[in-house]
């Protein structure tokens, strides 16, 4: 590590990588100032994806001297964004090589350019024919690479303050413009107020929300409500519902889950079962493998199943086992094994939960017998799998009807109307239940 008259034992961290296809992060928030001393392991600052929040913790304990960028600042992976004094003694036979403070804050002003003021105020009217609208973005935050993405665009400043924002503190997200650009830019021109005297109005209710403990939502509830309710507007769902008799799969289960871990080391759970059968369908179904762009409908080639999962927060995420289809048993076993004791752990990563094509969501875990899951976009249809309760049933022998107690579950299957018609969304949800039903009991492991 290399000394100086000022800092002798400066070293620098630098904007740390968070996925193979991450490029950037967000800085949220310094939970450090300067001058303020730290441990090893304490956690420095948070950084935000598009697709996770990350916690950076200190690699060495010291005192911070300079941080350089701010709050709500885009920085590129690998860049300096900190500058700091070991409090100890670190070997000169480090690899790295670190710049004082004096030349990091030189070089920096010499790599990056003046930036544009993003937090001005720009007011402006906009006037049609019968009405005029004004508008301000003095309390709107507009990162580096939204102001490029606008720029190539040819999106005003004002037509972005109109973009429904979901990133933390109402920050506007790349993903954000990319969807309004996909809707067509709806807000691309000021529009007149409607003058009908008969046209539908949102009624302006003040509803008595009673009075008890408030607790402020965290930044990963905000985001599943706007998801949730983004996905309710988009998607006109509707759920079909289907009966499975999961007898088979239930004793093969059972009678090879110990044998299952003494060989492979890792638990048998439903959960590979459920994925296995599912892809099986999806591919069965490829159209059920979609997403919607505009007016074209994308079927995926990849099967990537999600798998919904609660956090120990209490939020939701969803982990994706990547190419389901092409796995063995042993092998989703171990992807879904990972992915809960991860989720559990806090340790997802971005490209852990990238990609689905395709979500399940196994309600039957917190014993509810059915559910009207909501579509994980941008996907077209999302698996609910209820609790497996055993029950008196008819069935068929060789002797005719019998009485028999079977373990028995229902399906419920939530798809976009737009795209998937109701005979694609009952077949499907019956082939996954076939699948189910029709498991072999003298399969081996």
């Amino acid at each position: 590590m290399k000394e100086n008259k000022r800092f002798p034992l400066s070293w620098e961290l630098r904007m740390p990588k968070m996925g193979e296809s991450i490029t950037e992060g967000t800085i949220i928030s310094w939970l450090i100032k300067e001058g303020d001393s730290f441990e090893e392991g304490d956690i420095i600052l948070e950084v935000a994806t598009d697709k996770v929040d990350n916690e950076v913790p200190a690699p060495k304990s010291g005192t911070l001297i300079q941080t350089l960028f701010k709050e709500k600042d885009v920085v590129p992976v690998g860049e300096i964004i900190a500058i700091f004094e070991a409090s100890e003694d670190i070997t000169s036979d480090k690899k790295d090589v670190l710049p004082s403070q004096s030349e990091v804050s030189e070089e920096k002003t010499k790599e990056r350019p003046n930036k544009p003021e993003t937090t001005r105020s720009t007011s402006r009217r906009i006037t049609s024919s019968s009405t005029s609208i004004s508008f301000s973005t003095s309390n709107h935050f507009f990162s580096p690479l939204i102001q490029k993405i606008a720029k190539e665009q040819h999106i005003s400043f004002e037509e972005l303050a109109r973009i429904p924002a979901t990133g933390h503190e109402g920050r506007l997200r790349k993903s954000d413009v990319f969807n309004y650009i996909e809707e067509g830019r709806p807000y691309k021109f000021a529009q007149p107020v409607m003058q009908d005297p008969t046209a539908y109005r949102i009624p302006q209710l003040n509803f008595d929300k009673g009075k008890g403990r408030i607790i402020k939502m965290d930044r990963m509830r905000q985001m599943i409500a706007d998801h949730m309710v983004y996905s309710k507007h988009t998607s006109p769902h509707v759920t079909a519902y289907v009966e499975a008799d999961m007898t088979n799969m239930v004793n093969w289960r059972n009678a090879n889950k110990e044998a299952f871990q003494e060989k492979y080391g890792e638990r048998l759970t439903f959960t590979p079962l459920f994925v296995e059968a599912v892809s099986k369908a999806v591919k069965d179904f490829p159209n059920i493998n979609a997403s919607v762009d505009g007016n074209n409908i994308i079927v995926k080639e990849d099967i990537n199943i999600g798998m919904a999962t609660a956090l120990p927060s209490g939020n939701l995420i969803v982990p994706v086992v990547k190419n389901a289809n092409t796995k063995d048993l042993r092998t989703l076993a171990e992807n879904v094994n990972e992915m809960a004791n991860k989720a559990r752990e806090n340790k997802l990563g971005g490209d852990d939960i990238k990609g689905s094509t395709f979500t399940i969501s196994n309600v039957g875990t917190f014993g509810s017998v059915m559910g009207t899951p909501i579509i994980n976009q941008p996907e077209v249809a999302i698996l609910a799998l209820g609790i497996i309760k055993k029950r008196a049933e008819v069935i068929d022998t060789e002797k005719g009807d019998e009485i028999a107690i079977r373990s028995m579950m229902y399906l419920s299957l939530s798809f976009d109307h737009r795209v998937v018609d109701g005979f694609l969304g009952g077949s499907f949800v019956r082939r996954v239940a076939d699948y189910f039903e029709q498991f072999d009991v003298n399969r081996e492991i």
